[in-house]
């Protein structure tokens, strides 16, 4: 059995307060208010207390996910856009079928 000081439990909630505090303080935060189903807040009441967050911090987490993951996509295609055909292609973007055509190289 461990004995848990009550010192030091409460030291470790002033530092995680504090740690809180100078990472707020360096983002601009914006309230929202959300309507969701009964099962889907309940789903996330459980996912974040199962995460040991609270439900504001992982709607923010998936959606800076979501965020990110989508403005990567966006950019590689638009990277991808801004190339010039390559190839035999007559200045157009050849097909899938015609990319992977091996008939000519044999």
């Amino acid at each position: 059995m461990t004995m848990v000081n009550k010192n030091s439990t409460r030291t470790q909630l002033a530092t995680d307060a504090v740690l809180h505090c100078i990472r707020v303080m360096k983002t601009r935060l914006r309230n929202i208010t959300i309507t969701l189903e009964e099962n889907l807040a309940r789903w996330a009441r459980l996912e974040a207390a199962r995460r040991e967050t609270s439900v504001s911090r992982l709607l923010a987490g998936i959606l800076k996910e979501r965020m990110l993951e989508k403005g990567g996509y966006e950019g590689a295609m638009r990277r991808s856009l801004e190339r010039k055909p390559f190839m035999q292609s007559g200045g157009r973007y050849l097909s899938r079928d015609e990319i992977h055509d091996r008939d000519h190289l044999r």
